[in-house]
């Protein structure tokens, strides 16, 4: 599944009728790459490289929330990261030990063994409470928000953050996070090498005057039959653009972030290419069942079986691995080794 950055982008409707799906086919699991599918694809560990050494924490501070609230933290002690997104940004901030919980979408192995306090993609107060958590960070997607609600008034600070949809929102989240923690001498120094591997990664796009290559983003949850296809406010566009690449669905004028697949939207978007999250793929069969849906076939990536993965717990993070998410497209699209 998509990490929150990227899970609680999708509709929440889509969201909760997949529910049951997700808890039956898993969120994440393994991530062989970002990127599995292409052939001879390098595996990458799903982990998180923390800054070494680890920052330690200089509080309290007082820090504006994206909901309008000054939140005043005192402690870092047990922290509590509401996405797999921000889970990753603390992880890799150095203060991994300081994290006592975790959402369904943080799959990188750091965070393996902590306890879940999502239901589905649900926040659960009371399990958030029970860990006596000293800050609370959440997306202003997470909910309900009745849930966020509750722990703000048990005297919890909540720190609430607005949610990636560009490369531009990587420095402006890493920092945001290392300023609530107290690290924002830390947060400097990482936001500085996410821009460079950024960098280097984009670096390796091939040069050419040729057809860029048309991609389509599709939502997949096959168990709960949910196929979406991804439109300009999907966040999949700012690195498929990144990579040479045109989302099609953005070009096609799809406003929206996800809208169910019709045969007519795919032909009018005629992708040379398919991105899926990996665990997608999974759900529908494979590139075999992802054939099977209603005008795939009939695309240009249909008939070449021309399909993108990418792990579903890293896509649309863009956090400290979205160097990573650039690599495994260039290498997909060019067949390029990034």
């Amino acid at each position: 599944m998509p990490t929150p950055a990227a899970s609680h982008r999708i509709p929440r409707l889509a969201v909760a009728v997949a529910a049951l799906a997700l808890a039956l086919t898993g969120c994440g699991g393994t991530a062989t790459t970002p990127g599995s599918s292409a052939p001879g694809a390098a595996a990458v560990p799903d982990r998180v490289e923390p800054l070494d050494p680890a920052p330690q924490p200089a509080l309290p501070v007082t820090v504006p929330s994206a909901d309008g609230v000054q939140v005043t933290i005192t402690s870092a002690d047990r922290v509590v990261p509401l996405t797999g997104s921000l889970n990753e940004i603390v992880h890799t901030l150095g203060l991994g030990r300081q994290v006592v919980a975790r959402d369904i979408t943080a799959t990188f192995e750091q965070a393996a063994d902590l306890p879940v306090v999502t239901r589905g993609h649900d926040v659960s107060a009371e399990s958030v409470l029970s860990l006596r958590p000293t800050l609370v960070i959440a997306e202003t997607t997470s909910g309900p928000a009745e849930a966020v609600r509750q722990i703000r008034d048990a005297g919890i600070p909540v720190l609430v953050v607005a949610p990636a949809k560009s490369l531009d929102d990587v420095p402006k989240r890493i920092d945001t996070v290392a300023a609530a923690l107290g690290v924002k001498d830390a947060g400097t120094r990482l936001t500085q090498r996410t821009a460079d591997r950024i960098t280097a990664a984009r670096k390796d796009v091939p040069a050419t005057s040729g057809k860029k290559p048309r991609v389509a983003f599709l939502y997949l949850r096959g168990t709960a039959s949910v196929y979406l296809l991804g439109g300009s406010d999907s966040g999949a566009a700012s690195l498929l653009e990144a990579v040479g690449a045109v989302d099609t669905g953005k070009e096609s004028g799809l406003g929206k972030d996800f809208t169910p697949i019709t045969s007519e939207a795919l032909a009018a978007a005629a992708p040379d290419a398919i991105l899926v999250m990996a665990k997608g793929l999974e759900s529908v069969g494979g590139i075999d069942g992802l054939v099977k849906i209603p005008g795939v076939a009939q695309t240009p990536a249909g008939m070449d079986r021309r399909v993108v993965t990418v792990d579903d717990g890293v896509l649309l993070n863009y956090g400290p691995r979205t160097d990573q998410v650039l690599s495994s497209l260039v290498t997909q699209l060019y067949g390029k080794a990034a």
